[in-house]
C-alpha cells in the first residue's frame, strides 16, 4: 500500500460512538488527521472552521442526514472528497449520494483495509482531477483590476505586475469564498500547508501586498477587508 500524505485531514461524521472511536483511531494510526462530528450541526460547524481533504459521511444522523452535509460541502464549492459510509444501501440512496458528488458509497459492514484503499483512491482523484472552478476562474475582474491567474499577472491603470505563486493561490482562495470571512488559519493551511515556518503575520503581509497591487489602500470601502479576530474577506458578492 502506498504512503499517505500526513497533511491529509479527514472529517468523519458518524453518530454511533463505538464506531466513531474505533474508526477514528485506526485512521489516525494510518497517518491521517481526523476530526469527528456526531450530527449535521457539528459537521457544518467544523466545515466552516477548518479545511478538510475528505469527508466520511454516515447517512442516518440525529438531526438530519449525511446528504445534508454533502450538499453543504458542494454549495460552498469546497475541494473536499466525499465518501459515504452507511447502513443505508438502497439503490436510490446510492444514486443520490453519487449525484451529490461523492467519490464513493460504501455500505456497512465493511473491511477497514477496503475503506482505506477507497479513501486513498478518492484523494488521488480529487488531487489530480481539474476542478470546474480551476478552469473558469483564471481571468478575473476585481474592481477595475484585471487578473490572469494562469499568467500570474494583475493589470491596473494600464500597468501590469506579476503575482507570486503564493499571492495567486491566496487570491484564488479568497475569490472562491468571496463575501465570506476566511480565517488566517485556513489561509495558512490551504496556501502554505507544507511550510511550518509560516505565521499569521505572514498572511497579513501578503494581504498588504495584494492591497497595494489593487490600489485598495485608497478605497473608501476596501476589497480586502480585515475581519477582526478572524481573518479576511474579499468584498465581492457571490455570482
Amino acid at each position: 500500500m502506498g504512503t499517505i500524505d500526513m497533511t491529509h485531514r479527514i472529517l468523519m461524521v458518524e453518530d454511533e460512538i463505538n464506531l466513531q472511536q474505533t474508526l477514528s483511531e485506526r485512521l489516525i494510526d494510518a497517518g491521517f488527521v481526523v476530526a469527528v462530528a456526531g450530527c449535521v450541526h457539528d459537521a457544518k460547524h467544523l466545515i466552516d472552521k477548518h479545511p478538510f481533504h475528505l469527508a466520511i459521511l454516515d447517512v442516518g444522523l440525529p438531526d438530519g442526514s449525511g446528504f445534508d452535509v454533502a450538499r453543504t460541502i458542494r454549495e460552498k464549492h469546497l475541494d473536499m472528497a466525499i465518501v459515504f459510509l452507511t447502513a443505508f444501501g438502497a439503490p436510490e440512496q446510492r444514486v443520490l449520494g453519487l449525484e451529490l458528488g461523492a467519490e464513493d458509497y460504501i455500505v456497512k459492514p465493511f473491511h477497514f483495509r477496503e475503506l482505506l484503499l477507497r479513501i486513498q483512491n478518492a484523494l488521488k482523484r480529487t488531487a489530480y482531477q481539474p476542478k470546474a472552478e480551476d478552469l473558469v476562474e483564471q481571468n478575473l475582474t476585481i474592481g477595475e483590476v484585471k487578473v490572469d491567474l494562469s499568467a500570474f499577472t494583475v493589470e491596473r491603470d494600464g500597468d501590469t505586475e506579476t503575482l507570486s505563486a503564493k499571492e495567486a493561490a491566496l487570491l484564488r482562495l479568497l475569490y472562491r469564498k468571496r463575501g465570506q470571512a476566511v480565517s488566517r488559519e485556513e489561509i495558512m493551511e490551504r496556501v502554505w500547508a507544507d511550510d511550518g515556518q509560516i505565521t499569521t503575520r505572514t498572511v497579513d503581509n501578503f494581504i498588504s501586498n495584494l492591497r497595494k497591487r489593487f490600489g485598495d489602500q485608497n478605497r473608501e470601502e476596501q476589497i480586502f477587508q480585515n475581519i477582526r479576530g478572524v481573518g479576511y474577506r474579499l468584498n465581492l458578492p457571490q455570482e
